[in-house]
C-alpha cells in the first residue's frame, strides 16, 4: 500500500503526514502535485499548510490543480481520499464534498487540541473506534468554520456523512466545545463514497507518542 501525499505550493504537513505514516507502518511518498499521481498509488492524502498562501479562499487555488481530476477519478475507482485540514479545504473546494471550510468565528487562527466525538463508526476512517468515543486531535487553522445550508446538513446527517463533532472530554456538544463555529459542530465529514472523508483537525499530528499522543493513529489507519 503507498499513500501518495500531494504536495502544493505552501504545504507544511506533508513531511508530518510521511512520519506519521511510517509509524503505523504504511508506505507513503510525497509527490509534487504537477507531476500528477504516481503509477501504484493506492491511496491520496491532501495534506495541511496554506496552498498557494489561501489567496481567494483556502483550497480554492490548489482545488483546481490538473491533479485533482485524477484525484477526483481515483476516488470514483474507490481509492481512500483524505483531507486534512488545508486538505480538507481543498477537498470541498474540489468537489469531493460539500460544503465549506471558512473563517473562524473568532476571525482568529487557532492552534489547540480539541476534543471529537465519533459519529459513526462504520466507515475505513473510523472503524478502529467506537461510536460515541471521544479522541483528541490538534487544530492549527484560520478558516476551519464548516459551513452548508440547513437542507444538505441534514441529508448529511441522514445519510451517516458526519464522521466527528466538535464536543467537550466528556462527550458532549456544546457551543463552547466548538472551537471555530461549525455548523452543528462538525469537524469531519464523508464524501459520497465511503471511501473519501475531509477533516480539519490533524490526525497526523497525534500519531506519535512522545508529542502526546496517538489518538489520529485510527484515522489515518483507513488507507490500510
Amino acid at each position: 500500500m503507498t499513500v501518495t501525499i500531494v504536495r502544493f505550493g505552501g504545504s507544511n504537513c506533508d513531511r508530518d503526514a510521511k512520519r506519521a505514516f511510517n509509524e503505523i507502518g504504511l508506505e507513503s511518498e510525497i509527490v509534487w502535485h504537477e507531476d500528477g499521481l504516481p503509477e501504484g498509488t493506492t491511496g491520496i492524502l491532501l495534506p495541511g499548510g496554506f496552498s498557494y498562501g489561501d489567496y481567494l479562499r483556502a483550497g480554492a487555488m490548489a482545488a483546481r490543480s490538473p491533479i485533482m481530476r485524477e484525484i477526483r477519478s481515483a476516488a470514483e475507482a474507490g481509492v481512500p481520499v483524505l483531507g486534512v485540514c488545508n486538505g480538507a479545504q481543498i477537498g470541498c473546494e474540489g468537489g469531493l464534498t460539500p460544503g465549506a471550510f471558512t473563517t473562524n468565528e473568532s476571525a482568529r487562527f487557532q492552534c489547540e487540541r480539541v476534543h471529537l466525538r465519533v459519529e459513526n463508526a462504520d466507515t475505513p476512517w473510523t472503524a478502529t473506534y467506537e461510536e460515541g468515543e471521544v479522541i483528541e486531535l490538534p487544530i492549527a487553522h484560520g478558516e476551519g468554520r464548516f459551513e452548508i445550508d440547513e437542507d444538505r446538513l441534514a441529508s448529511l446527517e441522514a445519510e451517516g456523512r458526519v464522521l466527528f463533532r466538535y464536543c467537550d472530554s466528556r462527550g458532549h456538544v456544546t457551543r463552547e466545545a466548538n472551537p471555530n463555529g461549525s455548523a452543528a459542530n462538525v469537524a469531519g465529514i464523508r464524501g459520497e463514497r465511503s471511501n473519501v472523508a475531509v477533516l480539519m483537525p490533524h490526525p497526523e499530528r497525534a500519531a506519535l507518542p512522545e508529542l502526546g499522543g496517538t489518538d489520529g493513529h485510527g484515522i489515518l489507519a483507513g488507507f490500510a
